[in-house]
């Protein structure tokens, strides 16, 4: 491009100029050729006045004898010494004398425009090729009229040769000099043509930077001209630019960033549903195997027809759109789904934003679940006490037998009510985080030593040998005594209620990083894999009938995995059917330098606690 502006210009300049000179050139040959001209009538006219001042002497015409042709030959040599052609011609066109031809051997004159000029007007001049001569000339006429009365025309000519001689030697030295200003000016045009496309060729380069992204301004040459003015506009230009892009990138990085890192599904779809834009989270939603693109069609990548119905409303005209979707089969997953119109200008398009309520609707099947196993707990104990009491009232308080195991029966379940309603509140209390800690430096063997000597009587009763590991190298926790003791005789209560006679419980403590990991293992009748993972939830039981019939509430190991999330631990379980479980939970290592006192949130403390590891 910078050769090819180069040649333009400079071969327009070079075109301009040659036209210039040449236009000089025509024009001042004609001028100068005019001007001889009129020089050359000029001086026919003066030689005609005084040749007319002495006119020849013509007695008759044409002179009729010798000595008159003589006579008007030598008057026309006379006048021919001045360097002109003299030519004498009657009114009818015929030659009586000439300069430079025989007359005998001319043609009439009559026709010729200075001829009839001289005799209609006095006087007539022409410049024009002679007949006779065969060259260029002057003519300049003047009408005499002889002594007799005849008029006759004196016509005085001057040859062009000289014109056209003086005209060639001013052309010579006139394109001599275009000649030298052409070459002159044609290379101050190639200077001049250079630097400029030098200057087009840098705004092309710094607009080729700018489109590429690079807003480095584009330095000044100094030259206060218009394209200086050009380049400085381009640099405000491409700043403004520079900003106006950076600005939109950020809010494009900021949108991208958070779209991208938000829980719910977002995507775009324009009016022809197709995607304009899906976060990862929407692809996640939809267990897509790969991302969806900009461009695909809204049924290619989206298989839930209740959504596709919700987008197609809203494409024709609706302004919101509500509907829940359900994904996965073996684990479901619940989201809902709303569908906004988006409108800018003449394009519109829709916004779907799934939210994902799996665990709403875990919770309300829990809550339902809850609601219906409390209300079966308590159905049980209510309609014993109210069958035997009612028993009783109706004739059983004379049987002494009887009425002392009704009773008996009647208490039991009472009992059983008064447990399950204290774990209830104990939940309750935990789920508000009004649950109160007495954070302490507790000693390991000490806890479980107390735990064991509360459980060695029933487990003597059923045969079942409780041993411990040996802890004495543990190192203290950081926790609520009688919660922790709490969680551990619960883990030890199950043990011995799932453990056949004959039996054997192993409890152990050991430390682990920054924690202490305390493990129940029994050779118990096992839990089933399926189940392992339930067992915290509330009410839920591997054999209802079974710990219905040895007096549990079903809510021991949720109570249990509430207090040790409390404490920052956690709890789960290994098990194998007919081979025994191990129960293990942690509790952070009690750190005597942490101050101030570090607990869990949520959870209200007392006491004297320092801290956790």
């Amino acid at each position: 491009m910078r050769h090819n502006l180069f040649w333009k210009l400079a071969l327009t300049f070079f075109a301009l100029l040659l036209g210039v000179l040449v236009a000089v050139d025509f024009f001042a040959e004609r001028a100068l050729r005019d001007e001889y001209a009129r020089t050359a009538f000029a001086q026919l006219e003066s030689i005609a006045r005084l040749a007319k001042a002495r006119p020849p002497e013509l007695s008759s015409v044409p002179p009729k004898t010798a000595e008159e042709l003589a006579a008007l030959n030598q008057w026309v040599s006379q006048w021919a010494a001045a360097g002109v052609r003299v030519t004498v011609i009657t009114a009818d066109g015929q030659v009586l004398a000439d300069s430079q031809s025989d007359p005998r051997t001319m043609e009439s004159h009559a026709g010729r425009p200075e001829i009839r000029d001289a005799l209609s007007k006095g006087q007539g001049q022409s410049m024009r090729r002679s007949v006779t001569v065969n060259r260029e000339l002057l003519y300049y006429a003047t009408r005499y009229d002889t002594p007799s009365g005849i008029p006759v025309v004196l016509r005085f000519a001057a040859p062009l040769a000289t014109v056209d001689e003086t005209l060639a030697s001013f052309r010579r030295k006139l394109w001599f000099a275009s000649v030298f200003i052409l070459l002159l000016a044609g290379a101050a045009s190639l200077l001049v043509s250079l630097g400029f496309s030098e200057r087009i060729e840098r705004l092309k380069e710094f607009s080729r930077r700018v489109a590429e992204g690079d807003f480095r301004p584009l330095p000044g040459d100094g030259s206060g001209d218009a394209l200086e003015k050009l380049g400085a506009s381009l640099n405000q230009t491409a700043s403004r630019l520079d900003r106006t892009i950076r600005t939109l990138t950020e809010e494009r990085n900021l949108s991208s960033a958070i779209l991208g890192s938000m829980v719910e599904g977002v995507a775009v779809v324009n009016g022809a549903e197709r995607l304009v834009f899906a976060n990862q989270s929407f692809a996640e939603i939809l267990e897509l195997d790969l991302p969806p693109k900009s461009g695909n069609a809204l049924v290619e990548v989206v298989r839930q027809t209740e959504m596709i119905e919700a987008v197609r409303k809203v494409l024709r005209g609706e302004p919101r759109v509500e509907s829940e979707i359900v994904t996965g089969t073996l684990r479901q997953h619940f989201f809902a789904a709303t569908v906004a119109a988006v409108r800018a200008g003449e394009t519109s398009g829709a916004v779907v934003v799934l939210h994902d309520i799996t665990e709403l609707r875990r919770l309300e099947r829990v809550r339902r679940d809850f609601v219906a196993n409390v209300s079966h707990e308590f159905r049980t104990p209510l309609t014993a006490i109210q069958g035997f009491a009612e028993t009783l009232l109706a004739g059983a308080m004379d049987d002494p037998q009887n009425r002392e195991r009704f009773l008996e029966i009647i208490v039991e379940h009472s009992r059983r009510l008064a447990r399950l309603t204290e774990d209830l509140l104990k939940l309750s209390k935990m789920d508000a985080d009004r649950l109160e800690l007495e954070i302490r430096r507790v000693t390991v063997s000490q806890l479980i030593e107390s735990c064991i000597e509360t459980a060695q009587h029933r487990a003597t009763e059923k045969e079942i040998v409780i041993s411990v590991q040996p802890s004495d190298g543990v190192p203290d926790i950081a926790g609520d005594r009688r919660r922790l003791a709490e969680v551990l005789q619960n883990l030890l209560d199950n043990a011995l209620q799932y453990t056949l006679s004959r039996g054997e419980i192993l409890v152990s403590a050991k430390a682990r990083d920054t924690e202490v990991v305390f493990t129940v293992a029994d050779t118990g009748i096992g839990i089933p894999k399926a189940d392992q993972s339930r067992i915290f939830e509330r009410f839920y039981r591997v054999d209802a009938a079974r710990s219905r019939e040895l007096g549990g509430t079903g809510l021991g190991l949720s109570i249990a995995k509430h207090i040790v999330e409390v404490h920052g631990g956690r709890i789960w379980v290994d098990s194998e059917i007919g081979r025994g479980s191990q129960f293990h939970f942690t509790v952070p290592i009690f750190d005597a330098e942490r101050a101030p006192r570090q607990t869990p949130a949520g959870v209200a403390t007392r006491g004297t606690g320092r801290g956790f590891a």
